[in-house]
């Protein structure tokens, strides 16, 4: 679930640029243990050396899309011939020169449409701007080889839209890739491209990182580059990326994160490595139904207990801080809410108020949700909310907790169809409170979260563990990536559909 409205776009300015290049000098993380494929960060380099060409890198990772969407359906608008004379003119400049990369379908990027995943905007023009968080990537120096599947407008936690078809997990091509952001997840995982534009409004990085076996790192709100007004509660969405390596998250957060005058947070840079404090560890099992997961999601949880305990952090168990059923009827109709002024959106170019032929059964049931609630129903979740933000802010002090374990969902990666925008609405509703029970309230609070690819179960599918801290502590949940992924290392996974 991602962010469901379109923020205005601002030319990236030079200066950001130049402040980037210009900020703390780049150690050299540690390569992830035994990875088949090269990272971002080792493409780059490989790329800096001479011993493969910006061009090469493309042309590889083009060869690679081609071979695997009849099977993954994960691009749904490439750019190929753009991105190969791009690469052909030379390396582009900045610390990730030349890395090929995919934008989520629900940003603009300027010369491809923006399409939502939706029939709606299935004649869209090509973009004619992009906002400075977009930019950003430009300057970093990687080279776009097209757009990303993502479901209707970012709604669920599965991309299965209506408008291109279902995106298929390499792991299980009959599982989920989870959403928003599972065509980035899927080519990441795939080994079409080292790394991806993501988006999160409510799990939407650290889902598809669960359900294809990729570290995804949800930023706290207002963070990242062009977020200066990213302020209010009903600012859901973050921007990140989908990696296989802890290096290239922290790489490409360090290149547009927002470092300006008026930036929210103080600024992390650079993370390269591990650090040597130990942590006090909150851990929660259960649901915002106070609900117990699937038994392959209890295991890798308390498998990543031991773990952490190996490590010397401290363990204390702990329960949510607030009404975890109430926050997600709150969170829902708050979700509706966005999913109305979508329609809305679409009624304004139609003159008409869009139907089935548009949207999805889904999307149309969340409007009809928000147009049925009570006038008063809205201010009084956003004011529960906010309250719910505040339990989970003083929870950490009050426990003494850096960090709290837990889930990223209740299952593993179920069937594809099992949560897809045909479901009934009232049955579907009812599946994604148990299913997402535990990542929406990190976007209400706008606090840092990531999962780690620290299980696989039986069956050989992957089985995400969250880790989660107050807003602005990115550089704990980076410190502690590192730590875990040179402990339980995954770059050696490799699902059963790749290059």
């Amino acid at each position: 679930m991602s962010r469901i409205t379109r923020r205005a776009c601002a030319a990236a300015p030079v200066a950001l640029a130049a402040a980037h290049a210009a900020a703390a000098p780049r150690p050299a993380p540690a390569p992830p243990s035994a990875s088949p494929w090269p990272d971002a960060t080792e493409l780059a380099a490989r790329i800096r050396r001479g011993e493969i060409s910006s061009a090469e890198a493309v042309e590889t990772a083009i060869g690679r899309a081609e071979a695997l969407q009849g099977k993954l359906n994960a691009i749904v608008n490439s750019d190929f011939d753009r991105a190969l004379a791009k690469a052909r003119a030379g390396t582009p400049a900045g610390p990730l020169g030349g890395v090929p990369f995919l934008i989520k379908d629900l940003e603009d990027y300027r010369g491809l449409p923006t399409r939502f995943g939706s029939r709606a905007a299935r004649l869209a023009p090509p973009a004619q701007t992009q906002t400075r968080y977009i930019s950003a990537f430009d300057l970093a120096g990687v080279v776009v080889i097209g757009k990303s599947a993502t479901p209707e407008a970012g709604f669920l936690p599965t991309t299965e839209p209506l408008a291109t078809g279902p995106t298929r997990n390499p792991w299980d091509l009959t599982r989920s890739s989870g959403g928003s952001s599972g065509g980035t997840a899927v080519a990441v995982a795939a080994g079409i491209v080292p790394a991806g534009q993501a988006s999160d409004g409510g799990g939407s990085i650290r889902i598809p990182a669960s359900n294809c076996g990729l570290f995804g790192l949800k930023p706290s709100r207002g963070r990242m580059a062009g977020a200066i007004d990213e302020t209010r509660i009903s600012d859901l969405g973050v921007r990140h990326v989908l990696t296989r390596s802890v290096r290239d998250s922290a790489a490409f957060f360090a290149a547009t994160e927002d470092i300006g005058a008026h930036a929210q947070h103080p600024r992390v840079g650079l993370v390269t490595g591990p650090a040597k404090r130990r942590l006090r560890v909150g851990v929660m099992l259960e649901n915002g139904l106070g609900h117990r997961p699937q038994d392959q999601v209890v295991a890798a949880v308390d498998e990543a207990v031991k773990l952490m305990t190996s490590l010397g952090h401290h363990v204390d168990y702990t329960h949510l801080p607030y009404d975890g059923g109430q926050f997600i009827d709150d969170f829902l109709l708050l979700w509706a809410n966005g999913a109305k002024g979508f329609a809305e959106d679409i009624g304004r170019g139609l003159g008409r108020a869009p139907d089935e032929r548009e949207l999805e059964p889904f999307s149309l049931g969340m409007v009809e949700l928000a147009r049925k609630a009570a006038p008063e129903a809205l201010p009084a979740a956003v004011g529960r909310l906010m309250a719910d933000a505040l339990a989970y802010d003083t929870w950490f002090p009050a426990h003494q907790f850096d960090v709290v374990l837990s889930p990223v969902l209740s299952s593993p990666p179920p069937l594809l169809g099992e949560v897809g925008p045909t479901v009934p609405f009232e049955a579907l509703v009812a599946r994604l409170r148990e299913y997402v029970g535990y990542t929406p309230i990190h976007n209400i609070a706008g606090a840092p979260s990531m999962s780690v690819p620290l299980h696989w179960t039986a069956d050989g599918l992957p089985v995400g563990v969250m880790f989660s801290a107050r807003a602005g502590n990115e550089r704990t949940l980076f410190d502690l990536a590192y730590e875990l992924e040179a402990a339980s290392p995954w770059a050696q996974r490799i699902p059963p559909v790749h290059v």
